[in-house]
């Protein structure tokens, strides 16, 4: 028997600065959109139930077994959504974990939904790109890209942006998915585009890091690493563009010129995309570690050592860093000082990158997707 419940959205009285410096209005229940999510910093600025001292009593609340291998699960009004190995697109009720639809594509669904308006974007192996109704999983419109779609999708002002390993990055109109424009990179496109004041931040597996009109396509500059390829997804806040690449070195470029503001060498590739919250750049990388550095002048503030590579980006909520680790396991740290305040085993290495909303963490591994959350 399905559970019907009413749930009446009250806005809080308080206002949580952006990185932009807008003003957020924090809804009783907060959603985690898309891989960036609400100002293209991975946090989650409304966070009220987690916090340093409780979050070592995160228990797990459910895991289904959907082959969440990749793709980082999006929740959006009681619902998570999150793409599998086994060639869907699921939703979950994100109280139970009970599926309520799932849309077949013709490969593996790597790249994490993005959901706007009703509507849920992902790509897949396929070499398309799909939108789907969010309440229902029926299928709105698909676009075929000219190869495999890995990242995931930005979406904004009525248009939906991603990359393909065809080298190109793509617009197009949310509603109907007719291009817009496409700008072709030198190498295949790994990275989510970040989109902020009319521009498309992306990495390239050239080793460049883009900056493109988000209107017309036109380049506006490009960056080039010491690297091979840029997987890392860059994030966007108050002006700067904090990215990693191959070369073992995050980097934080002036968004509007591309100069080089500083870097930071890790030991290992910063596959991961940065996530940043009150003036510090939380990042992992492949020799192991989680980075928390000073965003205005890139100088190491804490590291801590997981067990494994770090492909898993942190998400910051109310004091605390979420991250996985291929040593299986899920970590939450205190975002000020390092310290471990909570880690969970889980079946194999953790890949995806964990998503907070409303006192609940959202993450896959392996074949399942699994829920975290207070008693």
């Amino acid at each position: 028997m399905k559970r019907i419940s009413i749930v009446i959205f009250i806005l809080c009285t308080c206002f949580v600065p952006a990185a932009w410096g807008q003003k957020i209005t924090c809804p009783a229940r907060f959603n985690w959109t898309e891989f960036h999510t609400i100002d293209m910093a991975r946090r989650n600025p409304c966070e009220t139930v987690l916090n340093i001292n409780n979050v070592g009593s995160l228990r797990l609340k459910w895991s289904v077994r959907v082959s969440a291998d990749y793709s980082s699960p999006a929740v959006a009004n009681g619902v998570v959504y999150v793409g599998s190995d086994d060639h869907n697109v699921y939703a979950l009720n994100a109280r139970t974990g009970a599926k309520l639809w799932s849309y077949t594509t013709g490969s593996g669904v790597y790249s994490s939904p993005a959901v706007a308006n009703g509507v849920v974007y992902v790509g897949s192996y396929d070499n398309n790109m799909y939108a789907l109704n969010a309440k229902t999983g029926a299928l709105l419109w698909s676009y075929p890209t000219g190869y495999l779609v890995w990242p995931s999708p930005a979406v904004a002002n009525g248009v939906v942006y991603v990359g393909s390993y065809d080298n190109n990055v793509y617009a197009l109109n949310a509603k109907t998915g007719a291009l817009l424009w496409s700008y072709p990179t030198s190498g295949n496109v790994f990275s989510s585009p970040a989109v902020a004041n009319g521009v498309v931040y992306v990495g390239s597996l050239d080793g460049n890091v883009y900056a493109l009109n988000a209107s017309t396509g036109v380049l506006l500059w490009s960056y080039p690493t010491g690297s091979e390829e840029v997987d890392s997804s860059p994030a966007v806040v108050n002006g700067v563009v904090y990215v990693g690449a191959a070369d073992g070195n995050v980097y934080a470029l002036n968004a509007s010129t591309g100069a080089k503001l500083w870097s930071y060498p890790t030991g290992g590739n910063v596959f991961p995309s940065p996530a940043v919250a009150n003036g510090v750049v939380y990042v992992g990388s492949f020799d192991g570690n989680v980075y928390a550095l000073n965003a205005s002048t890139g100088a190491l503030l804490w590291s801590y050592p997981t067990g494994g590579q770090v492909w898993s980006s942190p998400a910051v909520a109310n004091g605390v860093v979420y991250v996985g680790s291929d040593d299986a396991n899920v970590y939450a740290l205190n975002a000020k000082t390092g310290a471990k305040l909570w880690s969970y085993v889980l079946g194999s290495g953790v890949f995806p990158s964990p998503a907070v909303a409303n006192g609940v963490v959202y993450v896959g591994a392996g074949y399942d997707a699994y829920a975290f959350g207070l008693k």
